[in-house]
């Protein structure tokens, strides 16, 4: 049994476009409802989207409104218990202070990217952690072409890249937060 609580948060803000930009994302459907799901399966204790703009909030609160309270949440009971721990939030500072206040203390920052750093942490360390330490950890995950770096140089530490030496290495964002969920959260397989 894993001694840490788990968070994880998909940020559309400070994102990267692929020039390079600095942008804020839009909300994808399928981001909430497969993150949600995963998220659900691998037991995090909580799943938070940070979106800075109000219209954006909306629409995610209606989505998550209609598997709850809607047709939706009659139809698909499954859907409805996995967006329960999805929570909306405007910052990442707002994330953070949530989790403070409910653990008692500030969590770790993991941010992930497809590139390594020097703070960048492995997975076997980062399972070993969770699954021995009395500890929160809130893990990153970025929309569009990624998170700001300045934000990554801000995060305790980042996650190593799912495949590294890929010639590609572009994969959705749902897809990457499965994956990883998987590598920390499932069975020791490797």
């Amino acid at each position: 049994m894993r001694k840490t609580k788990v968070y994880i948060a998909l940020l559309h803000y400070p994102m990267y476009n692929k020039r390079q930009d600095i942008i804020t994302t839009s909300v994808t459907n399928l981001d909430l409802h497969d993150i949600a799901r995963a998220a659900r399966t691998y037991d995090v204790d909580g799943f938070f989207v940070v979106h800075p703009l109000a219209n954006q909030q909306k629409l995610i609160k209606e989505i998550v409104s209609y598997w709850q309270e809607g047709f939706g949440g009659q139809y698909n009971a499954d859907r409805q218990e996995a967006f329960n721990i999805l929570k909306v939030c405007s910052s990442l500072e707002e994330t953070v202070d949530i989790i403070t206040a409910a653990d008692g203390r500030k969590p770790l920052i993991i941010a992930t990217d497809a590139r390594s750093s020097d703070k960048t942490l492995d997975y076997l360390s980062l399972k070993n952690m969770i699954f021995e330490e009395d500890n929160s950890v809130l893990i990153l995950f970025g929309t569009g072409w990624g998170i700001e770096k300045e934000l990554i140089m801000r995060s305790d530490y980042l996650l190593e890249p799912i495949e590294p030496d890929r010639g590609y290495n572009h994969l959705s964002v749902r897809s990457a937060v499965s994956i990883i969920l998987d590598r920390l959260l499932g069975a020791y397989w490797f």
